[in-house]
């Protein structure tokens, strides 16, 4: 199965495994063929330093692994949840689950040690194991047992929160680094402080905002939810309030954003949350905690700060604000935004919106398909404050229960999920992404050195 590096340019040969349906034969050949294929990659130079031919043959190997990884799991994935969830009586997170598998089914998926060393490199210069893991959660997420099953464990309150969750009892305040939780009467004020970087999302911010979501869904006295960015010091928008930046692009090119941890778990996780709720183990009449959310946007919702809007109850934008979703020219996925916009705009202004790339201001007509109150930027603390108090009526839970069951019942969520979650893995490789983010992390450079905004 080796082969010398002055070898490299000759065709690969190896024999693909038959699976027989049985789980324990075919984890047998899965992980003797997949330790031959990485014994080979082991003898090829890292991908930087790889000539074409080398980088041909590495090419065809990985993909090779996919192709054997997706049979495998057509045949056993429900098997293979199963097995790492102790017969569906545990309830695990993506990263837990997916470094476990690697456990359980050696050559399944990466394990640790590969994605840690991963991490260390440029977007362009990794392998893309994320795609192997996106093969996994795809074919979890399609399974109809162990999708629905991850689904409602991706509910479930984060460790950190559920620590933290008496300390903000106490003291209606947290500062959780890039975000601000605060109390205020029967309102949680989740306010986005990533000023730097135009509260731009990263892993950090995807961690931040699950916690806080999970916080004022748990806190007893919290009746209705606020999301809002705060001011920022970013040179060009110094002192202003700014809602969200979407991804962070140069994160992205030197391979600091994590498909499992930030690209799969917020859709997921937080997000999911706001629409769904959270799950609680004595919770009755429902085992979860719905609470209505109310979203401010100040100056921009640009990317994933667009599609937060989709997932709240009540939207105020300033009079000077835009909204946008530049996924398709950055060459990703905008999350759920092609299921989310289209139940609420249509799918003529979802591909004006999506593909070509269309800018909305707040006095255009569509705008109002998103935003339920434009309001002069001065006015906006009013409108927010008013908006939260009449979610608070007590009838509004359950009816927001009923509405989000209408628009995007479970198993048509769960459809999409299954599909994003290898497509979005696969973009994330693509050449095409791999080249725009590097230009644009090399612009941002510049503008450092020159003192001019990006």
């Amino acid at each position: 199965m080796t082969v010398r590096t002055e070898d490299a340019a000759q065709p690969w040969h190896t024999h693909t495994p038959l699976f027989t349906g049985s789980l324990l034969a075919d984890a047998g050949a899965l992980m003797a063929y997949t330790t031959g294929a990485e014994k080979l990659l082991a003898d090829l130079p890292v991908k930087p330093e790889r000539g074409p031919d080398q980088q041909q043959l590495a090419q065809e190997v990985i993909g090779e692994q996919r192709r054997v990884r997706s049979a495998f799991l057509r045949l056993h994935a429900e098997r293979v949840y199963e097995e790492l969830t102790g017969g569906l009586r545990e309830q695990r997170g993506l990263s837990e689950l997916v470094f476990a598998a690697a456990e359980a089914f050696p050559g399944l998926t990466p394990t640790e040690a590969q994605m840690a060393a991963e991490r260390e490199l440029a977007q362009a210069d990794k392998d893309g194991r994320e795609i192997d893991q996106g093969i996994f959660f795809h074919e979890l997420l399609r399974a109809p047992q162990a999708g629905p099953h991850l689904l409602e464990a991706m509910l479930r309150p984060t460790s950190r929160a559920r620590s933290l969750a008496g300390e903000f009892a106490r003291t209606g305040t947290l500062e959780l680094g890039t975000v601000r939780l605060e109390r205020t009467g029967q309102v949680a004020h989740l306010t986005l402080c990533n000023g730097r970087f135009l509260n731009a999302e990263d892993n950090r911010l995807v961690d931040d905002l699950e916690t806080a979501v999970d916080l004022a869904l748990l806190d007893g006295q919290v009746r209705v939810g606020v999301l809002r960015g705060g001011k920022m010091t970013h040179p060009r928008y110094q002192g202003r309030r700014v809602f969200c930046a979407g991804i962070n692009l140069v994160d992205l090119h030197q391979g600091r954003i994590s498909y499992v941890d930030f690209l799969l778990r917020r859709e997921l996780g937080y997000i999911r949350k706001l629409i769904r709720g959270a799950r609680v183990d004595d919770g009755w009449p429902r085992p979860v905690v719905e609470k209505p959310w109310v979203a401010a946007v100040d100056t921009f919702a640009i990317g994933g700060g667009m599609q937060l809007l989709f997932a709240v109850d009540h939207v105020v934008a300033a009079a000077d604000s835009y909204l946008s979703l530049p996924a398709a020219q950055e060459g990703i996925v905008p999350g759920m935004a092609n299921l989310r916009l289209t139940s609420l705009a249509g799918a003529r202004l979802s591909r004006q919106v999506i593909l070509s790339g269309r800018k909305l201001w707040a006095h255009e007509p569509e705008t109002r398909l998103i935003c339920d109150e434009i309001v002069d930027p001065n006015m906006m603390d009013a409108a927010v404050d008013a908006a939260a108090t009449r979610l608070a009526s007590p009838a509004v839970v359950a009816n927001r229960h009923m509405i989000n069951l209408a628009e995007e019942p479970p198993e048509h969520f769960r459809a999409y999920a299954a599909e994003f979650a290898m497509e979005q893995a696969l973009r994330l490789y693509s050449p095409d992404v791999i080249d725009k983010v590097s230009r644009f992390s090399a612009g941002a450079s510049v503008a450092r050195r020159t003192g001019e905004p990006s």
